[in-house]
């Protein structure tokens, strides 16, 4: 580097140095810019020449070393449309004025390790590579609209208030990484919004303080097996993996500043919009979340081996209202939710849905969602059968005063759980289901009883009065009375034990006794049922 002059100034400044080092000093903008846009878009492949080139080294001389401020002014670093050639390496520093460099173009990666920064903004600029591991920012960190060739690493990075990547496109690095930032910390918003990521996008133990913001960002990976892998992330409000309203992000927005809320809003019905879109698996697995797990509208393309991994989640609300992914598996087994808002045609089919140990409180379906399809959604869920989530499915319904639905999906779950026993068993619950419905309906099994007291009655009519077992001591024969004696249990009418059946009526009596227990307790049971509910 060029040794510096007493007042701090090198002496071999180039035009646009000395131009960046003056507006440096009084904290106004260096545009360096052509003024015509295809020009001045650093995406393009225009050359941009040394009319407008300043050295890293001197960028970074600034920076770490730069004069004081001209008197009554702020100093600060505001680019526009600069070249800066080398490698920008600030690893370690402390970075004391404001940094905004917006439309520039980097001909070398930056080098934040360790850095410490007040705000940093950088807005549609061309990078090979942002490095900034353990970066501390006291303010926002913004890489809106910047395109990235090699990745961004921000492991374990701490950002004071707000992360801006919004329309950023990022490509992966040599590990097959877009994002690295495992541990890293934003205490306020992350705001990624029509994102383009092509490689992984990792966030390990990463933790948001407000919202994360993912709406309409299209994430790629098919160099491996996750394009979002996000174990263990903590957001304390929402997380929004959403489809985007376009209208509303056509509008000029100050690049300086970090809008408070994202620079679009998830669609109302009939919008113009933009699907938030995974091309490879997601994983949030063991996440927690303040608020809710926003899914809408969302598009997932995988692959037969791939996941929408959200097991052991834990979130008040999961709003599951995307799009159907034709191949791969969604799994919330070991989930805890509050407030399940779902559609029927969200849910993978049989044997890609995984609910085992899945713990939700309410039910909240979008759309047409009858029974019969939530039992498919559980049925899908089980290719081995399992109780589990059909007891917690009536457990839930029951809950919301459903109770005739909750007993459906008992009876499913039985007859279900009949097709696993051996033969003799099988039978049996075959004869359960057409004579009392496994005790579910016992309205039928009431009706059972009236037919066969009906016919018993009819049959001890026909059949006269039999001999008394003790000639002196019986009351009056009464065949329909006799017949109801032997159908109630327990109860005691002074007729089964007086008279002296024989031959075939004798089992016919058994046959009654056996029929009117059973039919008597699924009578029972549905009865304290309703009991319990009242």
């Amino acid at each position: 580097m060029a040794e510096a002059r007493p007042d701090g100034e090198p002496p071999d400044l180039t035009g646009p140095e000395q131009r960046m080092w003056s507006a440096y000093r009084t904290g106004s903008v260096c545009d360096l810019s052509a003024r015509t846009a295809d020009r001045d878009d650093p995406h393009a492949d225009t050359a941009w020449g040394p009319e407008r080139s300043v050295r890293a080294q001197i960028v970074a001389l600034l920076l770490l070393h730069g004069p004081g401020p001209v008197p009554g002014r702020v100093a600060s670093l505001k680019l526009r449309g600069v070249r800066i050639t080398g490698r920008l390496d600030l690893s370690g520093g402390t970075i004391a004025p404001y940094v905004e460099l917006q439309s520039c173009r980097f001909d070398g990666e930056i080098q934040l390790s360790e850095a410490r920064f007040g705000t940093l903004r950088l807005v549609n600029c061309a990078i090979p590579r942002v490095d900034a591991a353990r970066l501390h920012t006291e303010g926002d960190l913004h890489l809106r609209r910047c395109r990235v060739a090699r990745g961004i690493r921000l492991t374990d990075a701490q950002i004071g208030t707000d992360l801006l990547i919004s329309e950023a496109v990022v490509q992966r690095d040599n590990k097959g990484r877009a994002m690295a930032a495992d541990g890293m910390s934003v205490a306020q918003d992350f705001q990624g919004e029509l994102l383009r990521t092509y490689g992984e996008v990792s966030l390990r133990g990463a933790k948001v303080g407000v919202s994360m913001n993912l709406r309409g960002a299209r994430l790629s990976n098919p160099y491996g097996r996750r394009a979002l892998n996000a174990p263990q992330l903590t957001v304390e409000r929402t997380l929004y993996l959403t489809s985007i309203a376009l209208d509303a992000t056509t509008g000029d927005f100050d690049p300086t500043s970090t809008p408070p809320y994202g620079i679009g809003q998830t669609p109302a019905r009939g919008q113009r919009a933009q699907r938030f879109e995974c091309q490879g698996g997601l994983r949030l697995d063991d996440g927690r979340f303040g608020d809710a797990v926003d899914f809408y509208g969302a598009r997932f393309v995988l692959t037969a081996d791939q996941e929408v991994s959200l097991r052991r989640i834990h979130t008040p609300e999961l709003r599951f209202v995307g799009e159907r992914p034709e191949l791969g598996r969604v799994v919330v087994s070991g989930s805890k939710v509050v407030k399940l808002v779902d559609m029927a045609t969200s849910w993978p089919g049989p044997g890609r849905v995984s609910l085992e140990g899945f713990d939700y409180e309410n039910l909240a379906p979008r759309g047409h969602f009858p029974l019969t399809r939530r039992l498919e959604w559980v049925e899908a869920a089980t290719p081995e059968y399992s109780p589990e989530p059909y007891e917690r499915l009536a457990a839930v319904l029951r809950a919301s005063g459903e109770d005739a639905d909750a007993r459906e999906v008992l009876l499913a779950k039985q007859r279900r759980r009949r097709a696993t026993l051996p033969p003799a068993l099988q039978a049996w619950g075959y004869l359960q289901d057409w004579l009392v419905v496994y005790g579910y309906r016992p309205g039928r099994a009431a009706l059972w009883m009236v037919v066969l007291w009906a016919a018993g009655a009819l049959l001890f009519s026909w059949h006269g009065k039999p001999p008394a077992i003790k000639a002196d001591e019986h009351p009056e024969w009464s065949a329909p009375l006799f017949a109801l004696d032997l159908l109630l249990p327990v109860i005691d009418l002074g007729q089964q034990d007086q008279w002296n059946l024989k031959d075939g009526w004798q089992w016919l009596a058994a046959a009654l006794v056996i029929l009117g227990w059973i039919l008597a307790t699924t009578v029972a049971a549905g009865a304290s049922r309703l009991l319990r509910r009242g």
